[in-house]
């Protein structure tokens, strides 16, 4: 241990400050930074999570990258067909990092029961649907079997079923519109044998998903024509150029479109959440700062008389700012441990137990949802330090301009 470290912590240890004034400045120093820590570490973390969760939500019900045909299919309703007798159907060969295409088609229509009706978008999947992504939001029931011959089972959300007065098993009549809007509606009779819930209003207010082949047989389409292909990718910050991508390799007849560019009005709401985080962060380690700043400057105002005795004794004014930047140092450490400990001891709890509550028609989850990664902690953690010390070499100015025949004396 060299001169400065042994200085720094036996001169100005917090145990030497247990009756001196700068002990509650030192309390409330170590408080901020402990506390300034807890909030940073939440708002990334749910801030992220939340992000996150909401991104996975909307690419489960649509993909991350639609195709869909240049003639008005743009819409959540299937108007001309294509076919699945693409280059890049089942599967990309030239791009990577694209886990899964499925072709699907969608039809409006209307459910009708004895005591209400209601409007919905029918979607209609095949074999190749990834019902993965669809799992996690099924609070009941199961999934179409449609590896059999067509049948008329179908999953729909909690929030129709409880407007509709319908149930788990129960049958209903639902009323499609023929192309064109000529003659009379086409009629079928669907079972519910799974409710979902996702907290997305634009998809439970609407959706229910069944067989593609009620939607082949009512559009008169053959079997090999469907409405649009969803596209799913590994990694949704390269959504952009993937997008890009697969609109390369799509016929000048197709058009593609990510989910961002479609549901630009949710995700520029959660591009708001990035500036939300950075004035957190931003407001925080300020905070922390001028505790730390103050706290220093207490440090050094209280020991004036050993910075002359010091000097005296031949030490540079580098030499002392080190020594009270050591203990400074030491000061915040104690403030980020306890932060640490809490914020992510907070998160642990929130991720398994789900204490903490949203709305979900204002932030499309019933949870809030947390992301531990450890990257941006320690990120965190050494921003913070590391700020605090440059910021704190600035006070520490001050011991050069202490003159040691004067400090000496005073008493």
């Amino acid at each position: 241990m060299n001169l400065e470290h042994f200085i720094a912590k036996r001169l100005i240890t917090a145990k030497d400050h247990k009756s001196s004034i700068s002990a509650p400045i030192i309390k409330i120093a170590i408080v901020a930074i402990a506390l300034g820590m807890i909030m940073m570490i939440v708002s990334v973390a749910t801030g992220i999570g939340l992000q996150q969760k909401i991104r996975q939500k909307v690419a489960a019900f649509s993909g991350h990258i639609i195709i869909t045909n240049f003639n008005g299919n743009e819409s959540d309703v299937s108007t001309e067909p294509i076919s699945t007798h693409q280059k890049f159907y089942p599967k990309f060969k030239n791009i990577q990092g694209i886990s899964h295409v499925q072709a699907v088609a969608t039809k409006v229509g209307i459910i009708r029961t004895p005591t209400a009706f209601e409007g919905i978008v029918y979607k209609g999947v095949g074999k190749d649907y990834n019902w993965d992504n669809i799992k996690e939001y099924l609070i009941s029931g199961t999934i179409p079997n449609l590896q059999a011959q067509l049948n008329n089972e179908i999953v729909i959300s909690q929030y129709l079923s409880n407007r509709l007065n319908l149930k788990l098993g129960d049958n209903f009549n639902t009323f499609f519109m023929k192309q064109g809007g000529n003659g009379l509606p086409n009629s079928r009779r669907f079972k519910i044998i799974g409710i979902y819930s996702s907290g997305l209003e634009e998809f439970d207010a609407s959706f229910i998903i069944g067989d593609i082949r009620h939607i082949q047989k009512m559009n008169k389409w053959a079997p090999d024509q469907v409405g649009s292909f969803e596209v799913f990718i590994d990694d949704f910050t390269q959504i952009k150029q993937k997008g890009e991508e697969v609109y390369g390799e799509t016929t000048s007849i197709l058009n593609t479109q990510t989910i961002e560019e479609k549901f630009s009005y949710i995700f520029d709401w959660l591009k708001l959440f990035d500036f939300n985080i950075l004035v957190i962060l931003i407001i925080m380690i300020i905070v922390s700062t001028i505790n730390m700043v103050v706290a220093l400057l207490v440090l050094i105002l209280e020991r004036t008389q050993m910075i002359g005795i010091l000097k005296s004794m031949g030490a540079n004014n580098w030499t002392i700012r080190k020594i009270f930047l050591y203990n400074a140092l030491y000061l915040i450490v104690r403030g980020l441990f306890w932060g640490n400990f809490i914020g992510i001891g907070f998160l642990v709890i929130q991720k398994y137990f789900g204490i903490i509550k949203l709305p979900p028609e204002n932030y499309y989850v019933t949870v809030a949802p947390v992301d531990i990664n450890l990257l941006y902690i320690l990120l965190l953690n050494l921003g913070t330090v590391a700020i605090c010390l440059v910021v704190l070499l600035i006070p520490s100015y001050i011991i050069t301009k202490i003159s040691p025949a004067k400090t000496i004396r005073f008493d």
